[in-house]
């Protein structure tokens, strides 16, 4: 049995609403939010598979927790890169469910994480880069492991993407918390020709020491790349290679990375 809690707190900590359970928890929280309140996910023992959904309309995510979540509610420029029908009104529904043993196991895209955040995380799969176009929430690395495909614009929600502000040197960081096997990588490119540009290629750089370069072409559509299965917990693209169309504005909207979580017992994958 794993102990779950959520929490609603406010800016300063006092509890607003909260519940627990066994293996499951969810919480109706009947009211506004407001600035600085924080949705809180704390579990006994640590370092356990989740499927939780922070927000009715956001989605349910599959994630490892290592340590106490604290969900920060987006306000202000933050939340443009959201549903506007996320932590809207007066009324939310949330919940936290240990992952049985069949969905750890299973093949699927483990970069998916709909409620990762724009800081330091204890829960996976998480997204970082070293620029995001102006510091921008529509332009942050969370927003290619969100989900949402839509990438013929760009700017507010649904066409938030990683922008990488025309550095040649940008960089994103994708990871997963613990050991996962894989052998493929799906990229969406941002598509808003003539507006945008592509990559003719990039490089990924896995944990495990081993690297592959992928080439890419001009297309909105899915550009899946299989190799031989590695064992990683995380991994980095780079030399991003920008084609010769006359656009500096090249951009990911989702990267996909099809796996199965790594059994630490048997040493096997799933």
């Amino acid at each position: 049995m794993v102990t779950l809690s959520l929490k609603v707190l406010d800016k300063d900590g006092n509890t607003l609403a909260v519940a627990s359970g066994e293996d499951f928890v969810d919480l109706v929280y009947a009211a506004a939010y407001n600035e600085g309140d924080v949705i809180e996910l704390q579990t006994s023992p640590k370092n356990v598979h989740i499927n939780w959904q922070v927000d009715d309309a956001l989605g349910p995510a599959f994630v490892y927790v290592t340590d106490t979540v604290k969900y920060d509610i987006p306000f202000g420029e933050a939340r443009i890169s959201y549903s506007p029908k996320v932590f809207w009104g007066t009324r939310h529904y949330m919940y936290a469910r240990i992952a049985g043993a069949e969905e750890v196991g299973a093949y699927r895209n483990l970069a998916l994480n709909p409620a990762d955040q724009h800081k330091e995380v204890s829960c996976y799969p998480h997204a970082s880069a070293n620029v995001e176009t102006r510091g921008e929430s529509v332009f942050a690395a969370k927003n290619a492991i969100d989900g949402v495909y839509a990438n013929l614009s760009h700017g507010e929600w649904p066409y938030q993407s990683w922008g990488i502000n025309r550095r040649e040197d940008a960089t994103m960081k994708l990871e997963f918390g613990r050991m996962i096997c894989t052998d493929r990588i799906v990229f969406y490119t941002r598509s808003d020709f003539p507006h945008d540009n592509y990559w003719t290629e990039l490089t990924v750089d896995f944990s495990d020491g081993t690297s592959e370069t992928f080439s890419l072409t001009k297309t909105a559509r899915a550009q899946e790349h299989r190799f031989k299965e590695r064992v990683i917990d995380s991994l980095v693209i780079r030399d991003l290679i920008k084609s010769d169309e006359p656009s500096p504005f090249p951009a990911l909207t989702q990267i996909e990375v099809y796996g199965r979580v790594k059994d630490a017992g048997s040493g096997n994958c799933g």
